[in-house]
């Protein structure tokens, strides 16, 4: 056999083996797409009249080939269930401006429930969780265009790092835009504790981790008054929500609200220590808009 034949079986080897593996990848991918809980909103608040939907984005990804190859290669969360194509977030935002829906702030929200009186109409609050690359490059843009208010909750010991194949803004990202952009509402999403163990559970719902909890969250208190001069009034849970102590032990805090990814509408009579928000993606956001402009 020449060299060149053999060259070239290796380049027809490799080749293989590319392919082999991106559709090995792909099939995992849609598998994992099919099986995945479904962010839509869910059939017992799709006939309540009136309420405070608290949107949940994480991802903000252009819609590249390279975004497009990554997908198809890649299972990652944060390229599939936790991402909004930059064009599609546009025309969301586009959508409820052109429809009217009330987008309104944290603060107004935690106003209006603490009233005590039935909330009349519908209305969005804005969040962002982790605050990465993609919220600063491609969100901030679309709701300066716009006008409207948001919350982003900051991992304060993971700014500036790649984490999960998401580039973390940087604390002087973060200040360019609250510099910039007075709309913008700065909450906690603990210091270094979001993440999984090894049995992919969160760290802080482990057994005797109210200790651990307490100082991860006195230091993300310090980290986000040291960068930005906020003393954050909200705090946003990784992975969902907290044990009955942790629980506990926010109700003490100087918080207006804790957001959680318990799926739900709020209404005059939420626990805003228990805020329900709903993830958007693009399979969620159908029934989301749907229920908005329903009357």
């Amino acid at each position: 056999m020449t060299s060149r034949t053999r060259r070239w079986l290796l380049i027809g080897l490799i080749v293989t083996l590319v392919f082999g593996l991106g559709w090995t990848f792909q099939r995992q991918a849609v598998q994992q797409q099919q099986a995945k809980e479904s962010y839509a909103l869910p059939a017992r608040f799709q006939h309540v009249k009136n309420g405070i939907m608290v949107f949940c984005y994480h991802r903000i990804l252009e819609n590249s080939w390279s975004t497009q190859t990554a997908q198809q290669l890649s299972n990652n969360s944060q390229l599939h269930e936790f991402n909004v194509p930059a064009d599609q977030f546009e025309a969301q935002m586009a959508y409820l401006v052109k429809h009217h829906v009330k987008v309104i702030s944290a603060a107004t929200m935690t106003k209006m429930v603490r009233q005590k009186q039935p909330i009349k109409g519908k209305y969005v609050v804005l969040t962002f969780d982790d605050i990465d690359r993609t919220v600063i490059d491609h969100a901030v843009p679309v709701m300066r265009k716009y006008h409207l208010p948001f919350t982003a909750f900051v991992i304060t010991g993971n700014t500036g790092m790649y984490r999960e194949g998401s580039q973390m803004a940087s604390w002087s990202q973060i200040k360019a835009v609250q510099s910039q952009y007075s709309q913008m509402t700065l909450g906690l999403h603990t210091h270094d504790l979001h993440h999984l163990n090894a049995q992919l559970q969160p760290v802080f719902m482990q057994p005797h981790a109210l200790p651990k909890f307490r100082q991860d969250y006195r230091q993300s208190v310090q980290e986000l008054y040291r960068h930005t001069g906020i003393r954050a009034d909200s705090f946003a849970f990784p992975y969902g929500g907290g044990t009955r102590a942790i629980n506990q032990f926010l109700a003490q805090q100087s918080l207006t609200w804790v957001a959680t990814l318990d799926s739900g509408i709020v209404t005059d009579d939420t626990d805003l220590n228990a805020t329900p928000r709903l993830i958007i993606n693009q399979e969620s956001w159908p029934s989301m808009g749907r229920w908005l402009t329903d009357n």
